[in-house]
């Protein structure tokens, strides 16, 4: 598609309402210099939003003045590179921080309905941007229904199933993972939940229910709590998550959702 100077370009309103490249056009064999450009650009994005760890001291500091309880935690990966070659170590707290963690089990052998874990994952950036307003937002529900909600745990260099660990060690019946997605080439800013029921070390991906591309351009974060709700309230009902569980889920405002079972 050879784009005609003389005359409009048919693809510009496509391209205005969608993330997605198309009509890209070119020129001879090869793309426009401005698809080329753009590309890199989007590359550099993802690469930056995997490599940059999230502002950790703005996030605990945001957490501090919403007067929300919080901790920090270590995986057992050492540093960056390891984490994107092991990610077994992402899914294990380092010794110290499970006895740190373990150490906030609520006494009385009153169990916290649900823990709230805050991961880097793979974008810093989406932790940094939207982790602590969306964690205003799942706290909401949460206390307006009477549950027992866990000091907000944050940890560092992890993968999803480290919330099975924190939520053991907790001692809560459900645990929410907020975490980094993994960055696309049209966003580096998603965020992704995780719930899983009686979460113990183990736990399979299909045991947890997921709900993704969480950030302002995608799955709005009201909409993003509101579908945590439903399925927290089904997962407590059915005392199960995952692939078993049944759940109406609440209609959005979001033209962009995915939301479902890990599979």
């Amino acid at each position: 598609m050879r784009p005609d100077p003389m005359r409009p370009d048919p693809w510009a309103p496509l391209r205005a309402a969608t993330p997605a490249r198309i009509g890209l056009g070119r020129v001879g064999t090869a793309p426009s210099l401005e698809s080329v450009l753009a590309l890199r650009s989007a590359h550099a994005a993802t690469r930056d939003a995997v490599w940059t760890p999230p502002e950790w001291a703005a996030i605990e500091a945001d957490l501090t003045e919403r007067g929300i309880e919080w901790h920090s935690a270590q995986s057992q990966v050492p540093d960056r590179a390891t984490y994107l070659l092991r990610p077994d170590l992402g899914r294990v707290l380092s010794d110290d921080s499970q006895q740190r963690v373990a150490g906030l089990r609520s006494a009385g052998g009153v169990e916290y309905d649900v823990a709230i874990v805050l991961v880097d994952g793979l974008s810093g950036e989406a932790l940094t941007h939207h982790a602590v307003p969306l964690v205003g937002l799942l706290r909401r529900w949460c206390e307006a229904r009477s549950w027992r909600v866990a000091p907000v745990i944050c940890v560092r260099q992890g993968r999803v199933a480290v919330g099975d660990e924190v939520g053991a060690a907790l001692g809560a019946r459900m645990v929410l993972v907020v975490i980094g997605e993994r960055p696309g080439l049209s966003a580096a800013d998603s965020l992704g939940l995780y719930l899983t029921y009686d979460p113990e070390p183990g736990r399979m991906d299909s045991e947890r229910n997921c709900i993704s591309n969480v950030r302002p351009g995608g799955l709005a974060l009201d909409d993003a709590a509101r579908l945590a709700e439903a399925y927290a309230v089904a997962a407590r009902q059915q005392a199960l998550t995952g692939t078993a569980l049944m759940v109406e889920l609440p209609r959005t405002g979001s033209a962009s959702d995915e939301i479902g079972p890990v599979g």
